[in-house]
């Protein structure tokens, strides 16, 4: 791999996991997210061995699951609590389902 290609990844991580951090609204948090899972794609797969390669879609499809899922939670929280923010996570089912989403970004 290039060194400026892995170079720009690797920022490309940092600054997801920063946007992610520092965010206060859900949008910019799931920005964040696929950020990093654009940047972390080619890192996985930059041996083009099949099994590389294979391990890289499977991750993909599984942030994809988890991204909607994502999504879908704050999109039922703000549909009752009438806010997009992080911190008012109150109805019962967005924050199982966001609970899921979330440990599923970090399998």
């Amino acid at each position: 791999m290039n060194p400026y290609a892995k170079l720009t990844f690797l920022m490309s991580l940092m600054l997801g996991t920063a946007i992610t951090i520092s965010s206060n609204h859900w949008m910019s948090a799931w920005a964040g997210l696929e950020i990093n899972t654009l940047a972390i794609i080619p890192l996985i797969s930059k041996s083009h061995h099949p099994r590389a390669i294979e391990a890289a879609i499977k991750y993909f499809l599984v942030q994809a699951a988890a991204s909607t899922l994502l999504l879908f939670a704050s999109m039922i929280n703000a549909w009752n609590t009438g806010q997009w923010d992080i911190t008012q996570l109150n109805h019962p089912t967005s924050s199982m389902l966001l609970t899921t989403a979330i440990a599923m970004k970090m399998g």
